[in-house]
């Protein structure tokens, strides 16, 4: 039996922190000039460790925090799906892309990579899909909030989602990404801001555009169309998803005028294709090990600011102490194994 603070851990959601300048370097000489540039790292800048950028050192500061294995986000680049230009995005995903298979290659048993996507064109779009996915990259990252003429409800993903399906890449849903986070961001008002205005903007807004993706991929028959489908809700945690699927179940089965194209409950389409990353989410405690033991993955957010390194076991004993080892085992490895097909990493030696 295995002891609690000994188990393996597989983290569905980490980062790596890129270059500032690192497009500036890396990208073909007719978009040089249009190179994103962003402010430069300071020391402590989202736990500024070396393994955000050296994935040798990167393999240490796993061990420090007893994680065997990651699955792996970008961070400068999640601001890009707001980029307006296409082909500029397209070129900027394109070598981030050939970056991080470089980045994992380095322990690729540890680092399992996830593609950026652009979706502007999505011919173009399932060309970078294909490639990434040819070159080992097991995850792919699209937009959690489009702009409205490309919402989620149109059928303008649909030769995206048929290949995602017949690659087996799950869709990655990131936080902080699409419309209404444009590259360059604003400029905003200085001084202290209003805290209904961060209120608003940091946990309303966020789980608004989370929630309205969830439902526009399940009510619009996107799951009904593509079974084999899966998709991924990152780092949204995840107390409030029951409720909302027993809103939607409860409302979809209710109305009798309602156009839909389902065949079987909201909730049950979202326990068949999706899966949702926790890191730090206390309330959820009381479901554990008694809802969605199937669809959650622990995560631990490194090396952002709001991660639990290097101190993810205290939250581990706090929200997972209860639940059977079988489910623990689910939330804290099987799930992510399954998800991306991933080989079982061997116990990181501290």
């Amino acid at each position: 039996m295995a002891t609690l603070g000994k188990e393996l851990l597989i983290s569905a959601d980490s980062h790596i922190i890129e270059d500032p300048h690192f497009w500036e370097h890396r990208l073909p000489a007719a978009f040089k000039y249009q190179a994103p540039v962003f402010p430069e790292q300071e020391v402590g800048f989202f736990q500024a460790q070396p393994g955000g950028w050296d994935p040798d050192e990167r393999v240490k500061e796993m061990a420090a925090d007893g994680v065997s294995g990651e699955v792996l986000y970008p961070t400068l680049t999640m601001n890009l799906f707001g980029l307006k230009d296409v082909a500029l995005q397209e070129a900027c995903f394109r070598v981030y892309n050939d970056w991080i298979l470089e980045y994992c290659s380095v322990a690729p048993d540890r680092l399992y990579g996830v593609s950026c996507i652009p979706t502007y064109y999505i011919d173009h779009g399932v060309a970078e899909l294909e490639r990434c996915r040819k070159a080992g990259l097991p995850g792919a990252m699209v937009w959690q909030a489009p702009p409205p003429e490309l919402s989620f409800a149109t059928d303008h993903y649909e030769r995206l989602w048929a290949a995602a399906q017949d690659l087996e890449v799950p869709i990655s849903l990131h936080i902080l990404t699409g419309q209404p986070f444009p590259w360059p961001r604003p400029v905003g008002r200085g001084g202290r801001k209003p805290a209904f205005e961060v209120m608003r903007n940091v946990v309303n807004n966020k789980l608004l555009y989370a929630s309205n993706t969830m439902s526009d991929l399940i009510m619009t028959g996107v799951l009904e169309r593509h079974a084999r489908l899966k998709f991924v809700l990152v780092e949204n945690e995840v107390s409030w998803i029951p409720f909302y699927l027993t809103q939607y179940d409860k409302y979809w089965s209710r109305e009798k005028n309602l156009d839909s194209p389902l065949t079987m409950l909201p909730s049950e389409h979202f326990f068949r294709q999706f899966y949702a990353t926790f890191f730090n989410d206390a309330p959820a405690r009381w479901f554990f090990g008694a809802w969605g033991g199937n669809n959650l993955m622990w995560s631990n957010d490194y090396p952002h600011p709001n991660s639990t390194w290097p101190n993810s076991w205290d939250v581990i004993r706090r929200d997972l102490g209860h639940v059977s080892e079988g489910a623990r085992s689910r939330l804290l490895r099987d799930n992510v194994r399954e998800l991306y097909q991933l080989p079982a990493p061997l116990p990181m030696a501290v």
